[in-house]
């Protein structure tokens, strides 16, 4: 039995964290104002799909296949992203919570990150060459053995990045930046 596909549909206020959403591929599809909050997402493909005011916290991603999937004003609170699927891998996210999530060993090169909290996200061993972070917070996010290559950093804040166990190279930072990179060595900067 072949997998269902679903094409062109806007689902709208959609609470599927009451009901078990159909398992399949989603092909150009909207959610608006939709609850995925703790929803079992696993095996799912979305392909070229919208999410937006969606609450998706603590939803299951086992091997769900994100393919350039576009998140916005969406709470993802405690995602574990580096569950999914990562053929084709492509998401962006725009005034989204990210807090808590994590994107463990993930390739999101190129990924664009709009207004978002990325509190205490974890972006261990993930490569994020030529990634943007507009506007972004980063409070006790970790980076560890991250490539961040072509990075741009420029209005993100809150960030702490140790040069020496990261890949920064051509890194895009502001001066008021600075700091973020220099934790590690607990020197005062007036």
């Amino acid at each position: 039995m072949a997998d269902t596909i679903i094409e062109n549909r806007v689902f709208e206020k959609d609470n599927f964290s009451e009901k078990v959403m159909a398992k399949g591929e989603y092909e150009n599809c909207s959610f608006k104002s939709c609850d995925f909050s703790n929803s079992d997402l696993a095996n799912i493909t979305f392909i070229d799909c919208e999410f937006g005011h969606c609450n998706l916290s603590m939803a299951k991603f086992k091997n769900t296949a994100l393919k350039t999937v576009k998140f916005n004003n969406c709470k993802l609170l405690g995602i574990n992203f580096s569950d999914c699927n990562n053929f084709l891998l492509s998401v962006y996210f725009e005034n989204c919570l990210l807090n808590l999530a994590s994107f463990y060993k993930l390739k999101l090169k190129g990924t664009k990150f709009k207004n978002c909290n990325l509190q205490e996200v974890d972006f261990t061993e993930a490569d994020l060459t030529n990634s943007v972070f507009d506007n972004c917070d980063f409070d006790r996010a970790i980076f560890e053995r991250t490539i961040l290559e072509k990075a741009d950093f420029r209005t993100a804040w809150h960030y702490s990045i140790d040069p020496t166990v990261n890949r920064i190279k051509k890194a895009r930072f502001s001066i008021g930046g600075l700091a973020g990179l220099l934790d590690k060595f607990n020197i005062e900067i007036e």
